[in-house]
């Protein structure tokens, strides 16, 4: 009777730990479902019909935008106004410096993968896509608009749009591109460079205010804490959210059949992304410092990875992560409890290159040309959604949203890596 009690403790245990994974997967398939029983319903569907198909899952994304300015900003400002790095010395710089470093090796390794291999080639032409992409510009142009949007003039517009150099064309094809007259516009669009940059440096000048700017980053934290909760509420929603948008998306899309080999595609990206960087990149650097092996380290690490692949969130792993540092790997506890917590905040490597890769993919997809200049801001802007992400499951969505702003498409695309994200 005890061993059963036990069993059903046990199974009840790991349905209310996955319980959001598995409604997201049967949201997903009752989303598929749908599609194609629509699909069959009709051999045309207008666009209003679609619009209203789609309603629910709009709303979902909604909120999904609303939630992106104030989490990323409080998100990295308190992160890096918590930061001592006095008390701690060459340890927390070391540690920083790491994270960074690693973060920035896991999004160029997922851009270099996704340009090789490609998934996303052979999708739909998107022409509105092709038509606000095809501005006359030059690659100086985009790069120095890049470095622009870092510096915002004004902060609350910066919170609405995003800055623009454009070439008037000529008349005359035989006048050479860089002759041609500038100017500027203003797109809409959240500026996230600009203002991932101001948090950063109020973040830096909170720290090192020290006790005068605690009570500001004890804003920041309790502020970061909220959204946070509020990002929790809404990615609950997201089972609902996903199934109509999936529907909608399937309903619209001609060739559903190229969709999913396109995601099959996309899915053995990222998996070799994460692969390459969790199991040869980070060892070699572990072997290169220590001058010792890693299999002996990593094998210590088992049931904190089993965690975190079972919950989704770095945050629930932590304490796991924490005892099997000090106690199998015998790490000092005063280094473990003092870098860990900081990584789990802004250590994402999987997310940076997963967002990465996904923004890259769904560009592919549309039919959107990437310059080196959105390749960049794509670089910078998974780098900074990774810090600024929540540590629960499926928040990346939230970030996600951010990436495709950045690069100009809308927010309702990231509808094509939903049925595939709950398992990434």
């Amino acid at each position: 009777m005890q061993l059963e009690k036990k069993r059903s403790f046990k199974v009840g245990g790991c349905l209310r730990t996955n319980l959001l994974t598995i409604l997201t997967v049967t949201g997903v398939i009752v989303g598929i479902g749908l599609g194609f029983l629509l699909r069959e319903a009709k051999d045309e569907w207008v666009q209003r019909e679609i619009v209203y198909v789609r309603f629910i899952g709009d709303l979902f994304l909604r909120m999904l935008k609303a939630l992106i300015l104030p989490l990323i900003v409080a998100s990295l400002v308190s992160a890096i106004g918590s930061l001592d790095l006095s008390l701690s010395g060459r340890i927390g710089a070391r540690a920083i410096v790491y994270y960074m470093v690693t973060t920035v090796c896991a999004v160029v390794l997922g851009i270099i993968l996704v340009m090789l291999i490609q998934p996303g080639k052979g999708g739909e032409r998107n022409k509105e896509l092709e038509e606000q992409g095809g501005r006359n510009v030059t690659t100086p142009d985009t790069l120095m608009d890049l470095v622009r949007n870092m510096f915002p003039p004004n902060l609350v517009q910066a919170s609405i749009e995003q800055y623009q150099t454009t070439l008037i064309y000529p008349g005359n094809d035989s006048i050479p591109m860089h002759k041609w007259k500038m100017s500027s516009q203003h797109q809409d669009g959240t500026n996230i460079l600009g203002l991932v940059v101001f948090a950063t440096v109020l973040g830096i000048c909170l720290g090192k205010m020290r006790e005068k700017g605690k009570p500001l980053v004890d804003f920041f934290a309790c502020l970061s804490e909220a959204m946070m909760i509020i990002t929790n509420w809404v990615v609950w929603l997201s089972p609902v959210g996903v199934c109509f948008l999936i529907a909608g998306q399937l309903i619209e899309q001609k060739d559903f059949i190229k969709l999913f080999a396109n995601l099959g595609y996309y899915f053995g990206t990222v998996l070799a992304g994460l692969f390459i960087h969790g199991f040869i990149i980070l060892p070699i650097i572990y072997t290169i410092f220590t001058k010792t092996l890693p299999f002996r380290f990593i094998m210590n690490m088992t049931q904190a990875i089993a965690t975190a692949f079972g919950t989704a969130s770095s945050s629930a792993t932590l304490p796991i992560t924490i005892q099997c540092l000090e106690e199998k790997n015998g790490v000092d506890p005063r280094v473990a409890r003092f870098v860990l917590p900081i990584g789990a905040t802004i250590n994402m490597d999987g997310t940076a290159l997963y967002e990465a890769v996904a923004a890259i993919f769904i560009a592919q997809v549309v039919g959107r040309e990437l310059d080196i200049g959105k390749y960049i801001a794509i670089s910078i802007t998974s780098t900074a959604a990774s810090i600024g992400a929540a540590g629960i499951p499926q928040a990346g969505l939230v970030t996600m949203v951010m990436v495709l702003n950045t690069i100009g498409l809308p927010a309702e695309y990231v509808a094509y890596i939903i049925p595939v994200d709950w398992l990434l």
